[in-house]
């Protein structure tokens, strides 16, 4: 039990650093509100820390799928 806490506030670490990362990015406020600008607002919280190692996670363009007929 005590391993699982220790890999869940390293997991939420790991979010807030994400979600800093975004706001010194401005993009709570000049992303566009489309599938491509929310999914990089996403991807960027994701990818945590690594955001200042270099990675710029941008998507371009996303495939919604349609429902059946």
């Amino acid at each position: 039990m005590r391993g699982g806490g220790l890999i869940l506030t390293i997991a939420l670490i790991w979010l807030i650093i994400g979600a800093i990362a975004a706001g010194q990015r401005g993009l709570y406020t000049d992303t566009p509100e489309n599938c491509p600008g929310i999914s990089t607002l996403a991807v960027t919280v994701i990818a945590g820390p690594l955001n200042y190692f270099g990675v710029n996670p941008e998507v371009d363009e996303c495939i919604i799928p349609e429902p059946s007929q």
